[in-house]
């Protein structure tokens, strides 16, 4: 009977793709925390979950704050000019 069952390999990660990692499952956690909230009918409950997804959204901000001090999560500054239009065209004014 032939063995087909996989043998671990050696292979290891690096900091870079476990705190890649650790991020995705931030991401995770807090839409799920997000969509458990929104669904809530307790008020105790929903108070609740939303604490705890505050707390999750601040380690989500500490790991991609790390990422993005190692170099490892990049993100670009949006134009000036596409920030003013987004700010008009979600202001107040904007739907009068």
């Amino acid at each position: 009977m032939a063995n087909n069952q996989k043998q671990p390999t050696n292979q290891t990660f690096d900091d870079r793709e476990i705190m890649n990692d650790i991020l995705t499952s931030q991401k995770f956690i807090t839409e799920t925390y997000n969509t458990c909230a929104n669904e809530c009918s307790s008020a105790a409950m929903k108070t609740e979950l939303m604490n705890i997804l505050n707390e999750e959204h601040q380690i989500q901000h500490e790991i991609f704050g790390e990422m993005s001090k190692r170099g490892w999560y990049q993100t670009d500054n949006a134009p000036q000019n596409k920030v003013d239009a987004v700010k008009q065209k979600y202001s107040p004014q904007a739907g009068q």
